[in-house]
């Protein structure tokens, strides 16, 4: 009897796939890629773009799950705790590298619960005034923001998002002290400028652009690394004086840790080639995004890089964490 029952476990054994030919048939069901933030936002659609070609490449079809709350804390740390094996990936924005420093305690480590895919796009913000002001670069801006102190404020899409940060990060380099409103989106920030509520904005660029082509608002400086594709007269801040100052958004893909190294690097091959495409570019060039496509190792290192930054940053300017 005893002989019969090990040879049974045995056939049991050798019927059952191994993990290597488990991995070598990945994918096995349809792939989920959580998306942190509520649907039609700029991440969800590049995650719809990256979703669509990965269906294709994998053979599998890629579903976008929008899990929003937190700031993106819930929909990330659903990915931090699912399934290591692929099937469960995460697309998010910055927000996995600027909530450790705007958050106490968060449901997840962003350096150790995930395997950097890569990062797919990024996007500048943008400062902006209005025609009439009488500023026409950021020197402009600062000199009289120091003759005139009380007068000034600018308006972000609120707390704690990029464009926040990058006016913060403006006070600090240049030494002035301009009062932060916050608003409800990118939106109601623009339009208290044009409205004269505000005095400067930064937001993302994207949704600003035909506003700056048509002379609406006037574009002091973008915050990349380059000037703007489409907008080659805007200068960058490193261009307006201020050497390192980069503050981009990006999107970027991630699997959990332990996730098996031959599915990560398949999914890497796959998504760098996915945004490599020609109508990949387009789509996410009209949603204000360049590409990236970057490599696990390149993104880790701008991960590390920009969770120190935010830290350093949210202490210096005081910016209380939630």
């Amino acid at each position: 009897m005893l002989r019969r029952s090990v040879l049974a476990a045995a056939l049991i054994a050798a019927a059952a796939p191994t993990p290597a030919a488990a991995q070598q048939n990945y994918p096995t069901r349809t792939i989920t890629l959580i998306v942190p933030f509520a649907a039609g936002g700029p991440t969800d659609i590049i995650a719809r773009i990256i979703a669509q070609s990965l269906s294709q490449s994998l053979g599998q079809s890629v579903i976008v799950d929008n899990r929003a709350g937190g700031g993106g804390n819930l929909g990330i740390a659903m990915v931090a705790r699912s399934v290591p094996d692929g099937h469960t990936l995460l697309l998010t924005s910055t927000a996995i590298a600027v909530n450790p420093g705007l958050f106490e305690s968060l449901p997840y480590d962003p350096i150790k619960d995930f395997a950097p895919i890569s990062e797919l796009v990024n996007a500048p913000n943008v400062l902006f005034v209005k025609p009439d002001s009488g500023i026409t670069s950021i020197a402009d801006l600062v000199t009289k923001a120091k003759a005139a102190p009380e007068k000034f404020n600018y308006a972000s899409p609120g707390v704690g998002t990029k464009s926040h940060l990058t006016g913060e990060q403006l006070k600090l380099r240049a030494g002035i002290n301009i009062q932060h409103i916050p608003y409800r989106g990118g939106g109601p920030a623009t339009q208290a400028l044009v409205s004269g509520t505000v005095q400067l904005a930064s937001v993302a660029l994207a949704p600003v652009e035909p506003l700056i082509k048509s002379g609406t608002v006037r574009a002091l400086a973008v915050t990349g690394a380059t000037r703007w594709w489409s907008l080659p007269e805007i200068p960058t801040m490193i261009e307006s004086g201020y050497p390192g100052f980069i503050s981009d958004t990006f999107n970027a893909l991630f699997a959990p840790a332990g996730t098996p190294p031959e599915i990560v690097a398949l999914l890497v091959k796959e998504a760098r080639a996915a945004m490599a495409k020609p109508e990949s570019q387009e789509a996410a060039r009209r949603a204000g995004y360049q590409i990236v496509a970057g490599t696990p190792e390149e993104m880790t290192k701008k991960l590390i890089a920009e969770i120190a930054g935010v830290k350093e940053l949210v202490a210096r300017a005081g910016i209380k964490p939630e």
